[in-house]
């Protein structure tokens, strides 16, 4: 790590301190304790170690769980120990990362001098990372706005504003001008915006409709997974709001509108009351979780893994307020293929169930 690179975390924004719809995490700064470390203050080490940086933005780090030690996430008051290893993390790559514009399509829903909105294409990581440095929803816009003056993609001012995952369809809010990025980012930060998610869960959902709060982090074992936490001191505070759509035996169609945007919220609440999102490989809906045993059944819901292969998840609508304009701004997006496939499916498995 160079000098030039210490001053990145006086510009985090409350925005790169978020954990939205995302699972990714970048780490942009790495130190090991030396052996002979006395104890101190994890926040008192970094601001020794990084030049420029306020101690003042290194708590508001650790309390977003952007600094980890040996991979957990600490608060300010941890005490560095004897070859500790200190990281500090963000959603979004490191500036010095290169990203590369490339002519890839993209289902561009609205787009205007500010602003775009594109209906993302479930497979598709929006930011590039280690293992997706190209082909990534980065360097598509990269190469769609390549013309556009104000805009630079090396710039974390303008670009996403909010995230959502890789198998995760659905509509997402682009700022091509950094007045539009902090605008736009407001919004998301006051909970003003509107957003709902379709989703198809396991197993019958008992109420018609419902509000899920729980404290949503990271695992304190596996940092792959989120969890909730209801004890009140880890994680940060998220509501999720769900409505039946439409049931169907042994899984339940649901709609999610979001009060907050964690990491995997409604994949990690919906798993929390005993409904995991259908096909969700890393929280376990990959299984047969409701059903029988019959060899008929298991193949069907093979087939319909094989139809719809990922979570399924869907960023239907999408309601905001111009920056420049203040108009009210809604956009729906139609079920995508897969999922439209897979409920046809199960639609006709319903129908046709002698047990």
């Amino acid at each position: 790590m160079t000098d030039d690179s210490f001053d990145e975390i006086e510009d985090f924004s409350e925005d790169d301190f978020a954990t939205g719809q995302n699972s990714e995490l970048y780490e942009h700064y790495r130190f090991v304790a030396d052996k002979g470390q006395g104890q101190i203050r994890v926040d008192k080490y970094l601001a020794m170690h990084i030049v420029g940086v306020s101690r003042n933005r290194i708590q508001q780090a650790a309390e977003a769980d952007c600094i980890l030690v040996n991979d957990n996430p600490v608060k300010s008051n941890y005490k560095i120990k004897p070859l500790d290893v200190i990281s500090v993390v963000m959603n979004r790559p490191p500036r010095e990362l290169e990203i590369i514009p490339e002519d890839i399509p993209l289902d561009v829903v609205y787009e205007d001098a500010d602003l775009m909105v594109i209906n993302k294409a479930p497979g598709m990581v929006v930011h590039p990372g280690f293992g997706n440095y190209q082909g990534t929803l980065v360097n598509a816009i990269a190469y769609r706005l390549k013309d556009t003056p104000e805009y630079d993609a090396k710039d974390p001012r303008p670009g996403v504003v909010h995230r959502i995952d890789k198998d995760t369809s659905g509509l997402l809010l682009v700022a091509k001008t950094a007045f539009a990025k902090t605008h736009l980012s407001e919004q998301f930060f006051n909970k003003t915006t509107k957003r709902q998610y379709v989703a198809l869960v396991w197993g019958s959902v008992n109420e018609d409709e419902g509000r899920i709060e729980g404290n949503i982090g990271r695992d304190l074992k596996d940092r792959m997974l989120m969890t909730v936490f209801l004890d009140g001191e880890h994680g940060k505070p998220a509501v999720t709001h769900y409505r039946v759509i439409e049931r169907l035996g042994y899984v339940t169609l649901v709609q999610c509108r979001l009060e907050t945007g964690r990491t995997h919220q409604i994949r990690v609440h919906m798993k929390h009351i005993g409904h995991t999102l259908f096909n969700d490989e890393r929280y376990g809906g990959n299984q047969i979780l409701k059903g029988t045993n019959f060899a008929k059944y298991r193949q069907f819901v093979q087939n319909c893994f094989t139809l719809c292969p990922r979570q399924a998840l869907h960023a239907r609508t999408l309601g905001f307020v111009h920056p420049r304009t203040g108009e009210e701004m809604m956009f729906e997006s139609a079920l995508p293929e897969d999922m439209s496939q897979l409920l046809d499916k199960w639609r006709t498995y319903t129908a046709n169930r002698e047990v």
